[in-house]
């Protein structure tokens, strides 16, 4: 590895450990935000639930517990049959109890929520048992890798009235996406026409598991790594309906894994705007992050344009955020603004609401990213 480079585990769980608050300098940007010194002095959040874990195959899962524990959740437990992941997990988290089985997590009536960063197609059959068995479940995305799965679930949510969350970590947990979605819910661009989600990362073989070039596992580049964007385009635009126009998807370079695809691109139309997503796994290696990946959201009076992790530029760390309206052209350093997803999933489970993530969101964003894996034209790019 280069010296210096911050990989994406890095990125996701510093991005969920800094304190909250930025103090900005216009009315329309200080609007809802706390200052840096009342965020500084924030404590954590005292327990209020009881959560645990099963399911460790991916990094993220140490991002979604220390969201939820930040905020007000107390890890109880946790489980999963690889004995490496548990170790290290156990190791992380000393005073959570290693379970003997999925089935005492399921049947313990103390916990109240399960978090799970398992192989993508396990989550929702998981999911689906959490939800039966009363809890509230959190995935990390893609939550749900086929269209026969994601009918299941929403007929066992609508059964149960349980929470079926999924954490798109890179609106959800993103400083910088965070402040852009204050802003525009503020006026800051007038109207949103459009956002271009762009979702570049680095592919290492040697640092990934079998499953992960396995189709059937991962659920395809669009399902996978392309459901941040689906997701931010329903969040940015406003719409509550929205189809898939066109899209594609190629493996254009790693001919050795025949399953997977490293490229992939969408166009979007909804009753809030239209979208173009494009993502691939073609970081090079002299960028010193796992991505430079970038939201332009397009309003009729201005656009905002977020560089989540890196700024090419020079500027250090990542949740950098540019917006250009009628006035000025102004940067804005977003490294300490708050992440609410945490407290207000705890909030939810609590008091059985929708602030962290409304359902049929949920839903929607996952429905449009399976329908575009699935009517993907195949490029042909090895010629």
């Amino acid at each position: 590895m280069k010296k210096g480079r911050f990989d994406r585990r890095d990125f996701f769980q510093a991005s969920i450990a800094g304190p909250a608050g930025l103090v900005l300098s216009s009315t329309i940007l200080e609007k809802g935000s706390a200052s840096a010194s009342q965020a500084a002095a924030a404590p954590a959040k005292a327990p209020r639930i009881r959560f645990a874990a099963i399911g460790l195959n991916h990094s993220h899962i140490y991002g979604q517990v220390d969201s939820v524990a930040r905020r007000g959740g107390e890890l109880a437990s946790f489980y999963a049959p690889e004995p490496d992941l548990a170790a290290a997990f156990a190791k992380r988290y000393p005073a959570a109890k290693l379970a003997r089985s999925q089935k005492e997590i399921l049947e313990d009536n103390s916990i109240k929520l399960i978090v799970s960063a398992s192989i993508p197609n396990e989550r929702a059959p998981l999911g689906i048992e959490v939800m039966r068995h009363g809890k509230d479940f959190m995935a990390d995305k893609p939550g749900i890798t086929t269209l026969e799965q994601l009918a299941e679930v929403r007929r066992v949510q609508s059964q149960t009235r349980r929470i079926y969350s999924i954490l798109y970590g890179e609106r959800l947990e993103n400083r910088a996406t965070v402040k852009a979605g204050e802003l525009v819910k503020a006026g800051a661009i007038g109207k949103v026409i459009q956002t271009i989600g762009l979702g570049p990362h680095r592919m290492s073989p040697k640092d990934r598991p079998a499953w992960f070039f396995e189709l059937k596992r991962y659920g395809g580049i669009l399902c996978d790594i392309g459901s941040h964007q689906f997701d931010q385009f329903l969040f940015f635009t406003g719409s509550t309906k929205a189809e898939v126009i066109a899209s594609q998807v190629a493996n254009a370079h790693h001919a050795q894994y025949p399953g997977f695809e490293d490229f992939g691109d969408v166009m979007l139309r909804g009753n809030g705007g239209a979208g173009y997503i494009r993502v691939d796994w073609f970081t090079p290696d002299g960028l010193n992050t796992w991505g430079d990946g970038r939201l332009t959201i397009l309003g009729t009076d201005g656009f905002i344009e977020i560089r989540k992790n890196v700024d090419i530029a020079g500027r250090p760390g990542g949740s950098h955020l540019f917006l250009v309206d009628q006035k000025e052209t102004r940067y804005i350093d977003c490294s300490k603004e708050s992440l609410p997803y945490g407290e207000q999933l705890v909030n939810d489970v609590l008091n059985r609401t929708e602030t962290a993530m409304p359902q049929e969101h949920c839903f929607l964003a996952t429905e449009l990213a399976l329908k575009a894996q699935h009517q993907a034209q195949k490029l042909d790019l090895k010629k």
